[in-house]
């Protein structure tokens, strides 16, 4: 594998990672305009934003782009996040010049008002089956809850209330802002010449306009929080907790992956054994999400209303006993050989290897090999992991739960109707 970097002089970094021995080539516009670049006003403009670029350019009927997408077999999307807006398409080598003509014009759709009324009840209907989601409505919140008015509290699909306010002048002002070359990353990956990735970025790039939009990044502040939305028809209780992490650009994040690995993989971890394997409980992990400026262990339990209270204890107890002793040799080793599987076995496809690529270099401005990345995992030690638990310990700052039950079922209350322990503020809903 070779890794180039180049940056046309409106500004879009170009990185590449190329390897003649695969049969394919992927490759992606990383675009920094997530959800939590936006304000009220424009809560979900950057999801529906995404949706609007494949209805059709200047040159490129809504048609165009699906009927030629599908003629050269070239397998594209796209996605949003708090982060970012990434654009996407694998295909055969031979087919990359018209894939990337394509894939390049839908980053600057012709926003008609036309298409921007139908696509708003296409975007209000998501919203709707999302609501219908007990678990999607657990992490909104929880998220919101945890984050308060930090940037990444805002929901990438918006509301029903703010979506249906947008107006078409709104996002194309939006739009002007936060897709300048400057905010773009393009990245490939897989079976290209790198004198033909510049050339083609050169001839379908370099008139877009020049300049970046700069990002605020503030200090995760968490206010620890408890949230119970009732909803009877659920015949389950969806439990989602949040707490601190190291940030994307923390060193220490690699030690959190394995820790939750450990800790909360849905297979051979410490909570699969308490409560999953014995029936106690449908789901019960932990994960590590990283963000710009922060992260979060996110742990999500489902299962049995009348059984919440006592399976929360049982996954407060594992968390006290590893805060408290750390975990073991043969379990470090364990999650290491399972996240370098994960590593090896996505990094052998060039779509696999492009999500790590176009992050990388969009945040850290860092490429990392697969060796770099199995070198850094086999690196971390177990003092490593009891260090970074020192100031990311286990546990949660935020509780959301969403079935049926109440906050008066699953707590403590007192007669203000406020439920605190710990310092904890709990919200009656």
């Amino acid at each position: 594998m070779q890794f180039h970097h180049a940056t046309l002089k409106n500004g879009l970094e170009i990185v590449a990672e190329l390897n003649h021995d695969v049969h394919s080539v992927g490759f992606g516009f990383y675009v920094k305009a997530g959800a939590r670049d936006e304000n009220p006003s424009l809560s979900g403009v950057s999801h529906y934003l995404e949706h609007m670029a494949f209805k059709g350019t200047d040159r490129f009927s809504a048609e165009d782009v699906n009927r030629i997408f599908d003629e050269i077999g070239a397998d594209n999307n796209a996605m949003t996040g708090e982060d970012c807006t990434v654009f996407y398409a694998a295909t055969l080598p031979e087919y990359l010049p018209r894939t990337f003509e394509l894939q390049s014009s839908i980053l600057f759709p012709s926003l008609r008002q036309s298409d921007f009324d139908m696509e708003k009840k296409v975007i209000l209907e998501e919203i709707g089956m999302y609501e219908d989601q007990p678990a999607s409505v657990a992490y909104d919140q929880a998220m919101q809850l945890h984050f308060d008015k930090h940037p990444l509290g805002r929901s990438v699909l918006g509301s029903s209330q703010s979506v249906s306010a947008l107006t078409s002048a709104q996002m194309r002002d939006y739009h002007a802002e936060r897709y300048r070359a400057g905010n773009i990353v393009l990245a490939v990956a897989g079976r290209a010449d790198w004198a033909t990735v510049l050339q083609l970025a050169e001839q379908y790039c370099a008139h877009w306009p020049s300049g970046s939009t700069d990002r605020l990044l503030q200090k995760v502040s968490p206010t620890a929080s408890t949230k119970y939305l009732v909803q009877e028809q659920c015949q389950q209780q969806q439990i989602i907790q949040l707490a601190a992490a190291p940030s994307g650009s923390d060193p220490r994040r690699f030690a959190a992956e394995l820790l939750c690995v450990i800790v909360g993989d849905d297979t051979n971890s410490r909570l699969y054994w308490e409560l999953v394997d014995p029936g106690l409980v449908e789901s019960a992990e932990i994960g590590y999400y990283e963000y710009e400026d922060a992260g979060t262990y996110l742990t999500f339990l489902n299962g049995t209303p009348n059984s919440t209270a006592s399976n929360l204890e049982r996954i407060a107890c594992i968390y006290r006993s590893i805060n408290a002793q750390g975990v073991t040799a043969d379990e470090l080793e364990q999650a290491c050989n399972k996240v370098a599987t994960r590593v090896v076995l996505r990094g052998e496809r060039p779509m696999g290897r492009l999500s790590s690529l176009g992050a990388n270099w969009l945040f850290r401005r860092e490429y990392r090999s697969i060796e770099d990345d199995l070198a850094t995992l086999h690196n971390v030690t177990l003092d490593d992991i009891k260090r970074m638990m020192i100031d990311f310990p286990l546990g949660h700052e935020t509780t959301v739960g969403v079935g049926p039950l109440s906050m008066e079922i699953a707590c403590p209350v007192t007669p203000h109707g406020t439920w605190t322990t710990n310092g904890r503020r709990s919200i009656l809903i």
